[in-house]
């Protein structure tokens, strides 16, 4: 026996109409989890460049605090006064621990609005035994060069302090191929076989540099004992080893990962993950050895985000399961200046490979729904798409929003209900996403049309026409039906085989089932 689809109802008014014969708001399930991981609609706080620390049954999320202003995001300004952090001991509840590290307490940089991409590493100091954390970060110095700090504290949520000059300046990575080589700092320690701590330090855009730190943490190892840090192509000879060479088309935003058993102990290739091409998608590469080990091939796993031009992963592991982290711009007003971290589980195959993946607006928490018409047999969904990496087609605001077969079922048939963006507080609002372009949602125009769309701007009118009133269907009280917010009387409708908004007449065509 076929089992019965039904509205997820938590509560409806008694009865279908009103007296004056409009239909009864009702109240469904919504999704008040999942991505953005420490933001919503209604609480907003942009952060990009995410990284991880997971410190025994704790996990840390590091962000820089993206504040750009309209004006700033139009002239390609990105301004990050600081390093934002948050805990969670589930990785779906998140609690904010504040300003880890403020520019303005840097002497070394040329302003207080870089606060680019970090990483934060647990050591013991081998001054005093004591476990300290290691903030690898990168910022412009007073030359008008991009350099790599490291700021010291005695907490993983700080307060960070630096230790008064930059880790890698631009002197010693030449020949210089632009003046943001050195940026995007990512860290990796591990004991070998024979006992032996090996600490890498590795970054770079337009070219991948890696090297090995001294105990301390806080300097870079004088490989070959000249007394200078000196770079090249020879592991044995260079202290700062550029390894960009066997990388297809790597932009930036490196992470080291590498697997462990139940014990903790690594084994097999290191991955390198990092942003690929332009707009930024994500890759990784494997090798037997960071400093001198053959790349095998490049491999994509994600295309460019549905709402910013950048991306940038960590790579962890947590009770067992192997995390990918990342940002998008999904929150109102967000972009590739104003962004977002998210997460989603990462899976092997068991060759070690890594399919390719889409983005994930339920995330971990969340849930997504599907949406059906009245003889069930049909599903709502969003045309199918690849993330263009051409600037000019961003942002996307009229992907069409059609019917589909049972048989032509994909995640572009998921949803991700939320609370209505027009007004948080009234239960019978709600506004719908797409669960895999992420940040684009059901959206009416002026001139009765239905796309998915992103909200570049925040605005009160935009937020309006992202939000429906759920009531009871017009065709079937058991189910429902999307009532326009910014167009009172009219509702979402299938129209030759389209979402469109109309008034209502067609009853049938305006009555959805929500599983």
């Amino acid at each position: 026996m076929e089992k019965r689809m039904a509205i997820i109802v938590l509560a409806m008014c008694i009865g279908g109409m009103t007296a004056c014969g409009s239909p009864k708001e009702i109240v469904i399930e919504k999704s008040t989890a999942g991505n953005p991981m420490v933001a919503d609609n209604e609480n907003i706080l942009y952060g990009g460049d995410p990284s991880i620390l997971v410190d025994g049954d704790t996990v840390y999320l590091y962000t820089g605090h993206d504040v750009s202003s309209d004006e700033e995001v139009s002239k390609s300004i990105y301004n990050i006064p600081e390093y934002l952090c948050y805990s969670s001991t589930d990785l779906i509840n998140w609690t904010p621990e504040g300003t880890v590290m403020s520019m303005k307490d840097v002497n070394w940089d040329s302003n207080d609005i870089s606060a680019w991409a970090s990483q934060v590493m647990k050591h013991k100091d081998p001054t005093d035994g004591k476990e300290k954390y290691y903030l690898y970060y990168c910022s412009w110095d007073k030359t008008g060069k991009q350099c790599i700090g490291v700021a010291v504290s005695d907490s993983p949520t700080g307060k960070f302090v630096d230790i008064g000059q930059p880790l890698v300046k631009s002197s010693m990575t030449k020949p210089n191929t632009s003046t943001f080589n050195d940026i995007d700092p990512t860290a990796w320690i591990e004991t070998d076989e024979n006992g032996q701590e090996h600490r890498y330090l590795a970054w770079g855009n337009g070219a991948f540099y890696v090297c090995q730190l001294n105990e301390d943490m806080i300097s870079i190892t004088d490989v070959n004992g000249d007394g200078k840090i000196t770079c090249g192509k020879a592991s044995e000879e260079d202290d700062i080893v550029i390894r960009t060479s066997g990388l297809d088309s790597y932009t930036e935003a490196p992470w080291i990962y590498r697997k462990s058993d139940e014990n903790g102990k690594y084994y097999g290739d290191y991955y390198l993950f990092f942003a690929h091409n332009w707009r930024e998608c994500m890759a990784y590469a494997t090798t037997d050895d960071l400093l001198s080990g053959r790349w095998n091939k490049t491999n994509l796993i994600m295309n460019p985000t549905t709402t910013s031009n950048t991306n940038h992963m960590a790579v962890f592991d947590f009770k067992g399961k192997t995390y990918f982290v990342y940002h998008n711009g999904a929150l109102p007003g967000g972009n590739g200046y104003r962004r977002s971290a998210c997460i989603r589980e990462l899976n092997f195959n068991e060759d070690g490979s890594i399919d390719l993946f889409e983005e994930s607006a339920a995330g971990l928490g969340g849930k997504s729904y599907k949406i059906y018409t009245g003889d069930r047999n049909m599903i709502l969904g969003h045309e199918a798409f690849v993330n263009s990496t051409a600037d000019a087609d961003y942002p996307y605001k009229d992907k069409k929003i059609q019917l589909m077969s049972k048989e032509e079922e994909s995640k572009d048939c998921e949803w991700v209900i939320r609370p209505g963006k027009a007004d948080f507080n009234n239960e019978s609002y709600v506004s719908i996403e797409s669960e895999n372009k992420a940040g684009l949602y059901i959206t009416v125009f002026n001139d009765g049309g239905v796309g998915l769309c992103q909200d570049t701007k925040a605005s009160e009118s935009f937020a309006a026409s992202q939000t429906f009133k759920t009531v009871a269907g017009l065709s079937d009280k058991n189910a429902v039906s999307f009532e326009s917010i910014s167009q009172p009387g009219k509702f979402l409708t299938v129209k030759a085989g389209e979402l469109a908004l109309t008034d209502g007449k067609n009853k049938g065509d305006s009555t959805f089932y929500v599983e």
